[in-house]
């Protein structure tokens, strides 16, 4: 199977079901499609209770981290934290990895990001790093303070291009999507701007929703499959956009408006308590960031040309949250919680009668 219909340790993926998805995505169907962008993992499953941990998402290889990359920031509904957005918010700029993880140890992910980057990129520098969260507190022992600063150096240090894993990994681990396991999901998109192909890649850390309000390929799959709906939501979403398109901060920060389209065409409705903030980069320009006396120059795509990407960014948050969902088991964990998966095979037979999938055509 290739990487778009399963993960590296082969688990499905939405296309792999066969379900009809729009858009033509990249060679891994993953952010990594953006070319030197890696994402690392560190899986924390401990006995009864520890469901957690970290993920990484370098926007340069490690060597190129200092030049900065264009950035912009979105909050959808504010009840959580993305950390160094004000930064973001003032430069449109940013130089560090992204860390995703669970609500309590969103603090130590940010820190020892600092200390990483000082003692493998910048020794001489001050770094504001970008750090997100997801409340896993209904699977893992939250509380119990299990995400250390080791298990945030691993996940910087694994950082692969390439394929990369999906479903209840790194920050992921712990996290629950429409009352069904959720967790990490990516997807991409190649997309013709102004005669150039550019792409456009998503990452999510999916953990929103009420099981009835899952929506998939415009069908209400979540109602049809009559999921109870007891478990109350407690949820969010990190979404990041990598792009390789040029675009500068205020394009950007309009990409990641787009990411709350893409959620919602899940079915989502942004709750009360969902921290639901995005943030999109573009890795162009690098010469437009030169610390040098003089004029910089940087190129973008014009604002007239920028519907094809946001239909992108639409389209492949919505797979990277089916992908997220997709590649699940079942899980038990703290206090003796427990969550199902999604029922793929009643999800493929729910929209085979509806004809969505991708053999059936439209």
């Amino acid at each position: 199977m290739d990487a778009w219909h399963e993960t590296p340790t082969e688990k499905p993926r939405a296309r792999g079901l066969g379900i009809l998805l729009q858009g033509n995505p990249g060679a891994n169907n993953a952010i990594t499609d953006v070319d030197g962008v890696a994402v690392g993992y560190t899986t924390l499953i401990e006995g009864a209770s520890v469901r957690t941990g970290v993920t990484a998402i370098l926007p340069r290889p490690p060597a190129e981290l200092r030049v900065p990359v264009f950035a912009g920031c979105h909050s959808l509904n504010g009840n959580g934290e993305l950390t160094g957005t004000l930064w973001m918010e003032e430069s449109g700029r940013m130089d560090c990895p992204i860390t995703i993880t669970n609500t309590h140890a969103c603090g130590i992910a940010r820190d020892a990001t600092v200390k990483w980057m000082v003692e493998r990129v910048a020794p001489d520098n001050w770094v504001l790093p970008v750090a997100g969260e997801t409340f896993d507190g209904h699977l893992n022992d939250i509380n119990g303070f299990h995400v250390h600063e080791s298990h945030v150096m691993s996940a910087l240090d694994c950082a692969v291009t390439g394929p990369i894993d999906e479903g209840s990994v790194g920050g992921g681990t712990g996290m629950v999507c429409y009352g069904y396991k959720g967790g990490s999901g990516t997807s991409s998109r190649l997309v013709e701007v102004v005669d150039t192909t550019v792409t456009i890649g998503a990452f999510v850390q999916a953990n929103f929703g009420r099981p009835h309000q899952l929506t998939i390929a415009g069908v209400p799959v979540g109602r049809m499959l009559g999921t109870s709906d007891d478990l109350e939501e407690r949820g969010s979403i990190i979404a990041v956009i990598a792009t390789d398109a040029p675009l500068l901060p205020h394009q950007l920060k309009r990409l990641a408006r787009r990411i709350g389209l893409g959620v919602g065409r899940s079915g989502a409705i942004s709750g009360h308590g969902s921290g639901d903030i995005f943030m999109a980069f573009s890795t162009a320009n690098t010469l437009a960031h030169q610390e040098a006396q003089c004029l910089s120059h940087a190129t973008f795509v014009p604002d007239a040309h920028l519907d094809s990407l946001f239909e992108a960014v639409i389209q492949s948050v919505d797979e990277a949250i089916l992908n997220a969902l997709v590649a699940n088991e079942p899980m038990s964990g703290f206090n003796s919680s427990h969550v199902e998966n999604l029922p793929r095979d009643e999800v493929v037979r729910i929209l085979a009668n509806e004809r969505c999938l991708a053999d059936q055509g439209l």
